[in-house]
């Protein structure tokens, strides 16, 4: 890709919350972006009408099926006519504390949980990875979460599986820079997303602020902004790099 084109993007989860801050950062940037949807298309065609710019697409896959995830990328890059940036966004969140889950739900929620948050992610860098490399390099930008570090007592299969996703995306930044391919990582804490809607207007949501010294959430567009650079050349050398995007409600060394 020559320098100043506009690039194609897949953004899984682009539906809605980060996901449709990030395809707006992108088109607003002048890229051409397919927006992936897995169940509502409403809130998709809602996205992509409210997109600046032209070319862009909906893409529409159960992420949790590893031939439909393929299946999404090969059709994002037919429509876009070529691969630049993949943003593994994505993902699920479902409560499930130990101590008062049953069994059978407490195993529906790890294998969905995995499926989208770490197995979808993994199955689309690797089928990216040719449309990448035949566009002459670029990059993946992964979604990931502080609960990767702080840990997730209400629902251990999402701190686990964006603990996974941090340390699939280190492995992928080593493996893919040969091929000019750059690998990183933004892990967000609350944002004002639908996800998050039902604890920050509960009872909870002004202790969930008062954990940033800024007294409140991120805004979806603050986590966009950084997946766009991210994804830039210019941040090609912070390839490996975890960025958090948190309000310095959770510090790590």
């Amino acid at each position: 890709m020559a320098a100043g084109e506009p690039r194609a993007v897949l953004v899984t989860g682009g539906s809605r919350g980060i996901g449709r801050a990030v395809a707006r950062a992108f088109a607003a940037a002048g890229d051409r972006v397919a927006v992936h949807w897995g169940a509502s298309q409403r809130d998709a065609e809602e996205t992509l009408a409210g997109v600046p710019g032209s070319g862009h697409v909906l893409v529409q896959a159960d992420l949790a099926d590893a031939a439909e995830v393929v299946r999404m990328v090969d059709d994002a890059a037919a429509a876009l006519g070529g691969l630049d940036v993949l943003v593994n966004n994505a993902g699920v969140f479902t409560a499930s504390p130990p101590a008062t889950t049953p069994f059978d739900a407490w195993q529906r929620t790890w294998e969905q949980t995995l499926a989208v948050n770490l197995l979808a992610a993994a199955h689309a860098t690797h089928r990216a990875v040719p449309h990448l490399r035949a566009a002459g390099g670029g990059a993946v930008v992964n979604v990931s979460s502080r609960g990767a570090f702080r840990g997730e007592p209400d629902n251990p299969a999402y701190g686990a599986s964006k603990a996974g996703l941090n340390a699939f995306g280190q492995s992928m930044a080593v493996a893919l820079a040969p091929f000019g391919i750059s690998v990183a990582t933004v892990a967000p804490g609350f944002v004002e997303t639908d996800m998050a809607r039902e604890t920050l207007d509960g009872p909870r949501g002004d202790d969930v602020r008062a954990q940033s010294p800024f007294g409140r959430v991120a805004r979806p567009e603050e986590v966009a902004a950084a997946v766009l650079w991210l994804a830039s050349p210019e941040a090609r050398f912070a390839s490996g790099t975890i960025v958090d995007v948190n309000g310095a409600s959770y510090l790590r060394s």
